[in-house]
């Protein structure tokens, strides 16, 4: 065999090589097996029905209210003496002690005041000296009785006159020895201010102005005032149990008791109102928040069904119901929610099974 032939014949096995190759891989991908499904992930079941029960629901009055400062720790503070305000040492929101200063007036009635202190202890001292001289003298016969008796009255009125005098020093907080006309303004209670209706630099007319100067309030207790409607009032009574709740705290809620109910109806809105009291340590119910007053009045059967089988489809709340076929898409009317469980109203009997999760993979328009 020539060369170029044993070349030809060399190419040709190698081509026929490479062809077997190709063709027994193509055979062996397609007798493959296809990847194994879990068995769990083909027993599972997207849709999970439940079945409706009928529960024993609370029976809730809400009631609604608003917090409010206790009015019995609540302090107008008005300014002692009439004078300019040289400072004012609060702002709204700001806690204050007990004793604190919350403002300095500049006024002449301190003035005036320290000046009756002074004239009322020297007359007092006169009276006194003059009541003893003449005690002496009755005593040793050189006097009447009659001076006497006058001179010891008169004592005793001096007596009174340095008392009041100290006493005014007293309400504008100004020392006996002081010699400033600066009147400071101090607060009676702890607290939280309210509000301040003054600046620096106003002149304040004392207890002239319907206005105080600031409001402070101890919120370490508040007061929730609710209105009760005419129809329900045989439904609460004193000292029942309610539960409290505010819509900036959701998921938060205060327990107590009615501590009192009004004794006038409301002829405008035709409610009783009603008040509790709660302790407010962490100071976060303020003032003029809402609040909703949950009142059990009793108990009373209802078909519930989980809160996970409501479909809320604009103002259209359905469930898909088992039939045994094709689930059916039902209109339902609810009512309260207890624990995750949706009371309904009607559109379902107890007994019936419900689509409790996986609703949303069922179709269906919901029947008329």
């Amino acid at each position: 065999m020539k060369p170029y032939q044993l070349i030809f014949v060399r190419e040709a096995l190698a081509v026929s090589f490479c062809l077997s190759l190709c063709l027994t891989g193509c055979g062996h991908s397609s007798q493959s097996p296809a990847p194994a499904i879990p068995s769990n992930q083909q027993d599972e079941k997207p849709v999970r029905f439940v079945q409706v029960s009928e529960q024993s629901l609370p029976e809730m009055l809400d009631l609604a209210g608003k917090v409010q400062a206790d009015p019995t720790k609540v302090f107008r503070i008005f300014p002692p003496a009439s004078g300019r305000i040289l400072e004012l040492e609060v702002k709204p929101g700001d806690r204050v002690q007990r004793g604190q200063t919350l403002a300095v007036i500049e006024s002449s009635d301190a003035a005036t005041a320290r000046s009756d202190f002074a004239k009322a202890n020297v007359e007092a001292q006169r009276a006194a000296s003059a009541a003893d001289r003449e005690k002496i003298l009755f005593e040793h016969g050189a006097a009447a009785e009659k001076d006497y008796i006058d001179a010891r009255a008169l004592s005793d009125t001096a007596v009174a006159e340095l008392a009041r005098a100290r006493q005014h020093l007293e309400i504008l907080n100004i020392s006996p020895s002081a010699s400033t006309n600066k009147v400071s303004l101090l607060s009676p209670a702890s607290g939280v201010v309210l509000n301040v209706s003054a600046a620096p630099g106003e002149l304040s007319r004392s207890l002239e102005t319907a206005d105080p100067l600031t409001t402070i309030a101890d919120l370490a207790t508040v007061w929730i005032v609710g209105d009760v409607y005419e129809k329900d009032i045989t439904k609460i009574e004193r000292g029942k149990q309610v539960t409290v709740t505010c819509d900036a705290y959701p998921g938060q809620q205060w327990s107590g008791r009615v501590d009192s109910l009004f004794g006038v109806i409301d002829p405008t809105t035709r409610t009783l109102k009603l008040r509790i009291a709660l302790k407010n340590g962490d100071q976060r119910l303020k003032p003029e928040m809402f609040a909703t007053i949950h009142v059990k009045v009793g108990t009373h059967k209802a078909v519930v069904v989980p809160a996970t089988a409501i479909i809320h489809e604009g103002q259209t709340t359905t469930v898909f119901v088992e039939t045994g076929g094709k689930p059916e898409q039902r209109k339902v009317i609810t009512g309260q929610t207890v624990d995750g469980e949706v009371e309904i109203v009607s559109g379902l009997q107890p007994g019936q099974q419900v689509a409790a999760s996986g609703a949303e993979l069922l179709t269906g328009g919901p029947n008329e």
